[in-house]
């Protein structure tokens, strides 16, 4: 059964406002801190980077690392290799973690 019409999820929350912010900059402008973001939404860091990471996915803003995150200027949204599969890595841990914590309920489960 599939619930529709509850919140969104914080980081869908955090993307749809700078969604908002970005209409209103032009290419190149920087867009405010992760602490500022984790400030003005009263969200976690991980929230805050999930919201920017669907920007990025979407082309929206361009990552320039310790720099900042910049409206992009509509171009092929520029991947960096190497952090795509960084964070594919993290994803795989996390769902292995996920994975063995099931593995060990159902074996205790049916002992």
């Amino acid at each position: 059964m599939t619930v529709t019409g509850g919140p969104k999820p914080k980081a869908v929350q955090v993307a749809d406002a700078l969604r908002e912010d970005i209409k209103k900059l032009k290419p190149g402008d920087r867009l405010p801190s992760q602490r500022e973001l984790m400030d003005r939404f009263g969200f976690a860091s991980q929230t805050i980077q999930n919201g920017l990471a669907a920007l990025r996915s979407e082309g929206l803003i361009i990552s320039a690392g310790n720099l900042g995150n910049f409206v992009s200027d509509g171009s092929a949204p520029d991947r960096d290799v190497h952090e795509e599969i960084k964070e594919i890595r993290s994803q795989i841990q996390d769902l292995t973690t996920r994975l063995e914590a099931l593995e060990i309920r159902s074996v205790s489960g049916a002992a």
